[in-house]
């Protein structure tokens, strides 16, 4: 698997709140958003603030696990079966499997798994969201 992570997501309480923050803080939003998440590139990845509630529903029967203060790290990567063969190896390096790799409802495809202390990533084809050659995530405008 790439030694990289693409993107933080951090699950918020209160979106409009989470990204008034960042927004004094400077950080300028992408377009990819589309109200019910927002993006914020980071030098070569991204920060991404998603609401809880809407975590949840990702999580399926792993959502009493989500909690205020939960992130989920991603790796980006250019194909779905490159998607595939990382959750394949995640899962034989003793990783947890919390969801097998599907079409998403944002047009991705994606998959997620815990490492052995429960911290979640997510494992993504993105076709909205550009790679370059090194892997660097770039969002749109």
């Amino acid at each position: 698997m790439d030694q990289r992570i693409s993107l933080i997501t951090l699950g918020v309480e209160d979106l409009p709140r989470a990204r008034a923050f960042y927004g004094r803080l400077g950080w300028r939003e992408s377009s990819a958003g589309n109200g019910n998440i927002a993006f914020f590139q980071a030098g070569g990845m991204a920060l991404a603030l998603y609401p809880l509630q809407h975590w949840v529903k990702e999580l399926g029967e792993h959502a009493a696990e989500a909690r205020p203060g939960s992130a989920m790290l991603a790796l980006n990567l250019p194909s779905r079966e490159a998607v595939d063969a990382a959750l394949t190896e995640a899962v034989a390096a003793g990783g947890r499997l919390l969801r097998p790799a599907a079409e998403q409802f944002w047009g991705g495809y994606s998959g997620l798994f815990a490492d052995p202390d429960g911290h979640y990533w997510e494992i993504a084809w993105n076709p909205f969201f550009a790679l370059d050659e090194a892997g660097n995530l770039t969002l749109p405008a």
